[in-house]
């Protein structure tokens, strides 16, 4: 859309509010709400200021005015307000040099296509990520007290509640690790789902599956066609908008949190990725799986960057809960067709190489997608570059490997710390066409350390009392 299609979209559905919304450094969404009658096409390119230093890992208060200027080419009828409202991702700007900001990770996601193209390799990345989400029915948690702290989690179709009295209780509870994919009456999530699935398509995104998915207690995943990395992290985080909301409409609660479950699988993001020039793919080939040599490369670069990139796809202290070895988890940095274990896959797509692309198992939800697409994008490039050989593929069950073979094959790293100190110490491929800045990956590197991994740090969890009240 243009700013003129924008404001004539405004008036033929009645419109009273315009909702700006922004991405801060963890990967939230932000938002502030306009009148209506302030959308002009002067709003695309003037914007609006803000305080940039209330916004996580931004600016001083000494230097916090910051611009933000909407894209028409995001418009979209928001379906949850009360009052008819049309939703605009922004890009963020130095209010006095008009340049943008060098921390807006879309601002990052624009250049790393940029610098694609001036690579020559490529013209066009394309993401499609596979976001697993949990549904609840009642969460709660507390840990402002210095000498309590709580989680609750209830699901009225875990099997953990087979016995509870619920007035009645019918049955059909999912069983442990099960729950991909049984029907109705066990799966109590369908008409959910798809009341998900006509939202996001209602708002223009291109839904292909919806079910349910192996764990107990609500766990599901709606997957959406690819698309062009930027506009696709656009996406990403409008399908998580939807998703949560969807839910809270319905009475019940979406987290995108990797691990919330002991003991049962946790939700990861698998991104599909391919590379294109002239309209063309440059995936397909002769090599291993009906790969190219330039497919290979960049796996080996995935490979080779897998443990720093991992603080961008795996940003949390919780994202380490589900990569665990020894459980179904791709922890294992090698790559196979059809081999879920691996974390870097080659699906089976037919013989058109338009099809041919390749799928990075290990990043999760709790990304941001513009700052995880661009790592991985950089990553890949950094090994066509250099020709990076992945290795032999793993095409065994490494689950099932013996331990001196196992010994052979390198992981994800064990900890959100151990992934920082990779990402601090390699990070010159992310850097190249000025695509991060050193500014960035400072300021990420500080804020993950002293706003997550320090309180986790010092606060003790429920188990520890378990295993060392009585020593």
């Amino acid at each position: 859309m243009t700013p003129k299609e924008v404001i004539e979209l405004a008036k033929k559905n009645d419109v009273k509010f315009v909702d700006l919304k922004f991405i801060d450094l963890p990967g939230i969404w932000q938002h502030t709400t306009l009148p209506v009658w302030r959308l002009d096409e002067a709003l695309f390119e003037d914007g609006i200021g803000f305080d940039g230093s209330s916004i996580r890992g931004w600016q001083p208060i000494n230097a916090s005015d910051m611009l933000m200027i909407p894209e028409a080419d995001t418009a979209v009828l928001d379906p949850f307000h009360a009052n008819s409202t049309i939703s605009l991702v922004c890009s963020v700007y130095d209010p006095i040099t008009k340049q943008p900001y060098s921390r807006d990770p879309r601002h990052i996601a624009r250049k790393a296509e940029m610098y694609l193209k001036q690579t020559g390799i490529a013209d066009t990345a394309f993401m499609g990520p596979e976001a697993e989400f949990f549904v609840f029915d009642d969460v709660r948690f507390d840990q402002s007290n210095p000498s309590a702290g709580f989680y609750y989690i209830d699901s009225n179709e875990a099997a953990w509640n087979s016995g509870r009295e619920e007035y009645p209780n019918l049955g059909y509870k999912t069983r442990h690790k099960e729950g991909y994919f049984p029907c109705p009456p066990t799966d109590t999530l369908a008409d959910l789902r798809a009341e998900m699935m006509l939202t996001l398509m209602a708002s223009g995104i291109e839904v292909e599956v919806g079910h349910h998915e192996v764990a107990t207690a609500g766990q599901c995943e709606i997957g959406m066609k690819f698309g062009r990395l930027l506009p696709c992290a656009d996406q990403l985080m409008w399908f998580k908008y939807v998703v949560k909301n969807v839910a809270r409409k319905a009475g019940k609660t979406a987290t995108f949190m990797p691990k919330p479950l002991f003991g049962d699988n946790g939700s990861g993001m698998h991104v599909h990725q391919s590379l294109w020039k002239d309209g063309k793919p440059l995936f397909g080939g002769d090599r291993y799986a009906g790969l190219s040599e330039t497919a290979l490369h960049y796996i080996g670069g995935i490979l080779k960057h897998a443990k720093s990139i991992a603080a961008l796809t795996n940003p949390t202290t919780n994202s380490y809960r589900r990569l665990v070895p020894g459980f179904e988890a791709p922890v294992n940095l090698a790559y196979s067709s059809r081999n879920r274990s691996a974390s870097v896959r080659i699906p089976i797509t037919g013989p058109s190489p338009k099809t041919r692309r390749i799928e990075v198992r290990f990043p999760d939800p709790s990304a941001n997608p513009y700052l995880a697409f661009s790592a991985m994008l950089m990553a890949g490039l950094d090994g066509i570059q250099n020709k990076i050989n992945p290795g032999d593929p793993m095409d065994k069950d490494i689950y099932a490997l013996a331990p001196e073979e196992l010994k052979e094959v390198p992981q994800m790293p064990g900890g959100l710390e151990v992934a920082l100190d990779n990402l601090e110490r390699d990070h010159e491929f992310l850097l190249r066409g000025d695509v991060f800045t050193k500014d960035l990956i400072e300021e990420y590197l500080d804020f993950k350390r002293t706003k997550e991994l320090n309180p986790i740090r010092m606060r003790p969890t429920p188990h520890e009392f378990v295993l060392y009240y009585d020593v």
